[in-house]
């Protein structure tokens, strides 16, 4: 009787390095965040459903689910070898640029930004978010492209990329969408800065920042309110019951929270509904009420591992393009953690950009783990 060798699949082979070599720390951390995120969107909105008479765990199952749907988003794209889309990146942008077209013509205007595609039961799709994802490939490609004996990216070649850049910051502009457009901006000044352009570049896109603003302010594509929102932080004081609202009220809510907090569902502030928005914009003033200042610094050290593996990623990354792709996404992330916990504590304007992983809604959410994907693919392949 002959006995044959049967070779383990190479499916389940490959399985098993993938989950050896997966950067653990950046994916538990973000993992973690959403966990934690879902908790705090939960006890933000069950006691307002309840009054309702709905389902108080209606959106703690929405975010559970636009969870899952992101893990599996990131599993997708660190599985497809980063390197091979640059071929797509083109065919990325412009969907990216469609989806933006479109959502001025057929979008639904929500706090005054007409900023999202309203889709069957109840979901609402924000291309802007993907758009990030859109630009940070896009430019990569381009100041990737170094000739031979090349150290820098031609002048050319930046002025593409900005222009990659500067034609979907333009159409989210017009939703109007400051806040995204701030964050968009800082992901093009840190592409730019890694991809080792002349500083000249890094100070024209400064002044252009400048300039874009005051264009849009004159030519009143900003309104009146989002004005204010923006200039209510500099003295939290002023127009508590209009502009400076939804900040006090948050910085009451973070203030009482001590040591250890209130509990989960048992802070006075959002549970009384006090603070608007509390289970998107300012869903860290829930953290901060409730999980105390012990669980609102967590969330900061999660999201700064996140950050550590990111540029450790960049560093190790095994080409430019890889390296421009997970520079793009620690900017990206950094900056707009960074705003919307400043908007909570009162010391950045408020913008309306969600936090990372933790605040509710699902194009963010799909969006944040697609970045995640992106530096677990780049991880993935930094020896290779």
């Amino acid at each position: 009787m002959t006995v044959g060798y049967a070779a383990p699949p190479v499916a389940r082979r490959s399985s098993s390095s993938y989950l050896r070599r997966l950067d653990w720390a950046l994916f538990g951390s973000a993992l973690a965040l959403s966990v934690i995120g879902s908790l705090l969107v939960w006890s933000a909105t069950q006691g307002k459903l309840l009054e309702q008479g709905l389902d108080p765990q209606s959106f703690l199952k929405k975010n559970l689910f636009n969870l899952v749907v992101g893990i599996a988003f990131a599993v997708l794209v660190s599985r497809f070898d980063y390197r091979l889309l640059r071929a797509y990146t083109p065919i990325l942008w412009g969907l990216s640029i469609l989806g933006l077209l479109f959502v001025l013509v057929h979008g639904s205007r929500i706090n005054g930004a007409k900023a999202w595609i309203a889709l069957p039961a109840g979901l609402n799709l924000q291309p802007a978010e993907f758009a990030k994802i859109a630009i940070i490939l896009g430019m990569a490609m381009i100041l990737s492209e170094k000739r031979d004996a090349e150290n820098e990216p031609r002048d050319v070649d930046v002025a593409f990329a900005l222009g990659v850049a500067a034609v979907p910051m333009v159409l989210i502009l017009v939703q109007p969408d400051l806040g995204t457009v701030m964050v968009i901006a800082t992901i093009v000044f840190g592409i730019i800065a890694v991809s080792g352009a002349r500083a000249r570049w890094l100070v024209g896109i400064l002044a252009g920042g400048i300039l874009v603003a005051f264009v849009a302010i004159q030519v009143g594509i900003l309104k009146q309110y989002q004005l204010d929102r923006l200039t209510a932080f500099t003295d939290p004081n002023v127009n508590t019951r209009t502009s400076g609202y939804n900040t006090q009220q948050a910085r009451i809510a973070i203030g009482s929270g001590g040591m250890f907090g209130t509990g989960l569902f048992h802070g006075p502030q959002t549970q009384g509904h006090f603070v608007p928005e509390n289970q998107t914009d300012f869903v860290y003033s829930v953290a901060g009420e409730e999980l105390g200042f012990v669980g609102a610094a967590l969330i900061i050290v999660l999201l700064g591992i996140i950050l550590w593996r990111a540029i450790v990623i960049a560093l190790r990354a095994s080409d430019l393009f890889g390296r421009l792709v997970a520079t793009g996404v620690a900017t990206w992330i950094a900056f707009q953690s960074f705003e919307n916990i400043g908007m909570n504590l009162g010391i950045m304007p408020v913008t309306g950009v969600p936090l990372p992983f933790v605040s509710y809604g699902g194009t963010s959410m799909f969006a944040s783990w697609l970045a995640i994907g992106l530096l677990i693919n780049v991880h993935l392949r930094a020896r290779e």
